[in-house]
């Protein structure tokens, strides 16, 4: 029997707190072996990401008190002396994090970063750490490679430095990689690329690997065994194979039916919501699709014609552009009350800034924006404001967009206040009444954002938004960040919502099983063009465009038998919507594949 790469037995994790040392991970044991992937699986505050902390201890030994063994190829790492450990961190174990922004110097270039970790473990040479450099972030496929060596992090999107990171961490070839939620930021064509990089590098070198994530089509798509924590205990652990087809704990089945899978929706003629999973009993309770609400015979809510949005890029030596990024180009649709229309595709396709053309966050170049009877790029500021009561958005991430210094209670509140609703008393009495309606507590209204999860805290930012009760929502890359259970709730929340009020949403996001579950109709964008727009049953059931085709292919499927499946769609270079000054794109054409169904022709 091959002895273990790593071994843990026994960890146990505290931290100190006022009324004294609070225990989260206990008694945790598992083995990883060479060329082994083990994926621990858990949602938020089960102790997963603290137990991959404990192991490379960069917990803070002050306030962090860890116990247990920790072994890499029989050496004690909690024992070592913090010289040697720092030897062995990125050398022997090199970790990837969930956020590359907070991971990534904002003040060095990504480069540098990277050509510091094998200058510093390697002892390579200046040019040879940046000729290596450019080398690692090709494999991870970043365009244009060479010439982004001395951009800073701040100029990648963010599935681009989730893959500056990869880069980092695969540079000086390590033993073991512990990957802490790697691939949750990530499109779903990225996303199997990358699981497919890190398969290949796993055959070629036979690295182990510590997978950490709360996605359990990834868990099936890429590890050997698995281990699944509930409140810092290891509830359950074997083969993957085993867990998913007897998964004995019910925390363990509660976790598989939560997650949304692709091809659910087949014969379900409206948005369905998530069966309600009891994470503790495992018993599922369902829920029912939602009602059809949608009048396609009115007046669209929001019209959207001939959108265009680009973003000069540099000079020349009379100050003038040298081109232009073309971020959406010549995007129209329509969106009726009481619908959803989806807008799906990769990290910088243009989805999010269509959204923020649509409420004026950002100014397009040109285009017609009709929205509830305002004509909105012509819009003044007085105006612009009564827009945004008819049409509110909710950010990715809550946390930034709350602020931290109010209430939860003044956050919900204040924009009723603004635009003069209700005075503060009734302001006040009516965000209790929304966060009640959003699943939370009136009782909360007076703490602050920090003494929430992200789950309650996007339920904040929605409860915020329904204040102005808005005809249309942006809801952009909502729920990408949460738990499957949490996901559940706040889609279901959602769809409640739209069929209380008849909201439309215009729903961006790259979760496509999600998106399959609430969809009316979906519009897959590339390059900042729609390249597709139907029905939900017609893009997902017979999907048209060679790039549609490539997003659906990706998404991982929550069966271990696919364990070896490679995709059957190569993987393209990704191509850049830079484009130089004076560049007239193309007409383009649309064919009808069915009724509502458009397909943009390729040649």
């Amino acid at each position: 029997m091959t002895a273990p790469l790593l071994s843990v037995r026994d960890l146990t994790t505290a931290f100190r707190t006022p009324e004294g040392w609070r225990e989260v991970v206990k008694g945790v044991s598992f083995n990883v072996a060479p060329g082994e992937t083990v994926a621990i699986v858990g949602e938020s505050g089960s102790g997963k990401s603290v137990t991959s902390m404990s192991i490379m201890r960069l917990l803070d030994p002050v306030n962090a008190r860890i116990g247990g063994a920790v072994t890499l190829e029989g050496r004690d790492l909690l024992s070592l002396p913090e010289e040697d450990m720092r030897h062995i961190r990125g050398k022997d174990i090199a970790m990837i994090f969930q956020e590359p922004m907070t991971s990534l110097n904002p003040a060095y270039t990504v480069g540098r970063q990277i050509g510091e970790v094998l200058r510093h473990h390697d002892g390579a040479g200046r040019a040879e750490a940046r000729a290596a450099t450019a080398a690692l972030m090709e494999r991870v496929r970043i365009p244009n490679a060479a010439a982004r060596l001395d951009d800073y992090p701040h100029q990648f999107s963010g599935g681009m430095r989730q893959r500056v990171m990869i880069a980092m961490a695969l540079a000086a070839r390590p033993k073991l990689l512990i990957a802490d939620e790697p691939t949750t930021a990530l499109d779903v064509t990225i996303q199997g690329e990358i699981l497919e990089l890190l398969k290949e590098l796993q055959e070629e070198s036979g690295m182990g690997m510590l997978f950490i994530t709360h996605d359990m089509g990834v868990v099936a798509e890429i590890a050997d065994r698995t281990v699944v924590m509930y409140r810092g205990d290891c509830v359950e652990t074997g083969t993957t194979r085993k867990i998913f087809s007897r998964g004995d704990h019910p925390y363990t089945r509660a976790l598989l039916a939560a997650m949304p899978r692709i091809g659910s929706m087949a014969g379900e003629a409206w948005p369905l919501r998530f069966d309600r999973v009891d994470t503790a009993t495992g018993s599922i309770e369902p829920q029912g699709p939602v009602a059809d609400t949608v009048d396609r015979s009115a007046t669209p809510v929001l019209s959207v014609k001939n959108l265009v949005t680009r973003f000069n890029v540099g000079s020349d030596l009379f100050g003038r552009s040298t081109g232009a990024v073309h971020a959406v180009e010549n995007v129209s649709f329509d969106l009726h009350q009481g619908e959803t229309l989806s807008l799906v595709g990769e990290s910088g396709c243009g989805k999010s800034t269509t959204g923020r053309s649509i409420l004026r966050l950002i100014e397009a170049t040109s285009g017609d924006i009709q929205l509830d009877g305002f004509d909105v790029r012509a819009l003044g500021p007085g105006d612009l404001m009564r827009m945004r009561r008819t049409a509110q958005m909710i950010f990715q991430d809550p946390y930034s967009s709350l602020n931290p210094r109010m209430t939860v209670g003044q956050t919900v509140a204040e924009p009723m206040i603004r635009h003069r609703l209700a005075g503060r008393g009734e302001a006040r009495r009516r965000a209790a009444a929304l966060l009640e309606r959003v699943g939370l507590s009136p009782a909360m209204l007076d703490r602050y954002p920090h003494e929430f999860s992200g789950g309650q805290r996007q339920r904040v930012a929605i409860a915020r938004v329904l204040g102005l009760n808005p005809k249309v929502i942006v809801a952009d890359e909502s729920v990408s960040a949460l738990d499957v259970s949490i996901k559940a709730q706040v889609v279901n929340l959602l769809m409640d919502l739209q069929e209380e009020r008849k909201i439309a949403f215009l729903f961006i996001s790259h979760d496509m099983a999600v998106v399959e579950r609430i969809s009316h109709r979906v519009a897959v964008m590339y390059l900042g063009e729609i390249v597709e727009i139907g029905p939900r049953a017609a893009v997902f059931g017979a999907p048209q465009h060679p790039y549609t085709k490539r997003l659906l292919e990706a998404v991982p499927v929550p069966d271990p038998a696919r364990r070896h499946h490679r995709l059957t769609v190569a993987p393209e270079e990704l191509k850049s919507p830079v484009r130089p000054r004076g560049f007239t794109p193309p007409p383009r054409h649309y064919r009808e594949a069915a009724a509502g169904h458009l397909v943009m022709e390729t040649h």
